[in-house]
């Protein structure tokens, strides 16, 4: 991330933002306001969307120029994602993330994230209850009362909450079936990613999956998480020696068997819970993504769908 940060001097304060940002950063007043607008501008270490609020001495100014590579204005260019319901009462939102969608406001932007695009469809704030990766697409779920928040999310924290998720994975070996019990840390020598080991002090990671599709190109696999860490599935399957293909984080090929792999091709196909009002258990199930359906077509393969399978006890892999 690229950002600039300075402190207002006594010569600034008192004049507006914009004025003071195009000053400081060279940049047209035009372009200043622009990202002032994408939500890209700290004053005081707070989001200011005023480019004519006008400012303090000593107040600290942080503006985002540039995040995973990309500016904030580029970004904000792009056609908006638009996320489907699934399924919407008195209590949840159900909805079905597409790839490419930040699951909050990142750091410098604001207005398309899920989280965004949630409270405008209520009007209102909701409770996120669970997050996805960028990439990842699939079932997210959003509690529409502080109550239902609470009960779904303890849903998740008790591990009563049941998840399946489909990937395309390196033409690697791989057993039928397994399961995977290898702890995660942080990767000290690849900032961002996660490394799944028992070399390190890392935290339980639990991880049943069984193969759909074994050809020379591509395996298909679905996974069932029983814990939920950051990129637990990612860096489970990267240890198998099988990244997920469009991962390029975590060494994923860009293609295979003449099909593009435009993304992480991760997907969130079925969460099972008890509904927070009734207890009553509930499923909800995402559509496969094109970019994904393409293998499950060239394998002449349906994708899983329906109750969601128990997982094998520990002892495979």
């Amino acid at each position: 991330m690229k950002r600039r940060t300075f402190r207002v001097e006594t010569v600034h304060a008192g004049h507006p933002l914009g004025e003071v940002l195009a000053g400081v950063l060279g940049l047209p007043r035009e372009e200043v306001e622009r990202l002032v607008g994408v939500g890209a501008v700290y004053v005081g270490g707070r989001r200011s969307r005023d480019a004519a609020v006008r400012l303090t001495p000593e107040q600290v100014v942080t503006v985002v120029l540039e995040e995973g590579g990309q500016s904030p204005l580029a970004a904000a260019s792009t056609p908006r994602l638009e996320p489907r319901i699934l399924h919407e009462d008195d209590r949840l939102l159900a909805v079905d993330k597409p790839a490419g969608m930040t699951a909050q406001p990142t750091e410098g932007r604001v207005g398309d994230s899920l989280v965004d695009w949630v409270g405008a469809h209520l009007q209102r704030p909701a409770g996120l209850v669970h997050r996805l990766d960028r990439e990842t697409s699939g079932v997210t779920l959003f509690g529409k009362t502080p109550e239902a928040t609470a009960a779904l999310a303890e849903e998740f924290r008790e591990g009563h909450a049941r998840k399946r998720y489909l990937a395309a994975v390196g033409p690697v070996p791989l057993p039928a079936q397994g399961f995977i019990d290898l702890p995660l840390s942080k990767d000290p020598s690849r900032p961002g990613r996660w490394r799944a080991t028992r070399a390190a002090n890392g935290i339980p990671a639990l991880t049943s999956y069984r193969v759909l599709f074994t050809g020379s190109d591509f395996l298909l696999v679905e996974l069932l998480p029983q814990t939920g860490r950051t990129h637990q599935l990612r860096a489970h399957l990267t240890a198998l020696g099988a990244p997920i293909l469009g991962d390029s984080r975590y060494g994923g090929a860009p293609r295979a068997g003449g099909l593009a792999a435009p993304r992480c091709l991760l997907h969130a196909r079925t969460l099972e819970l008890a509904h927070p009002r009734t207890r009553a258990p509930v499923r909800f199930e995402a559509p496969v993504p094109e970019d994904l359906a393409r293998f499950f077509s060239a394998a002449g393969l349906p994708a899983p769908s329906g109750a969601i399978p128990a997982a094998e006890p520990p002892g495979g892999q």
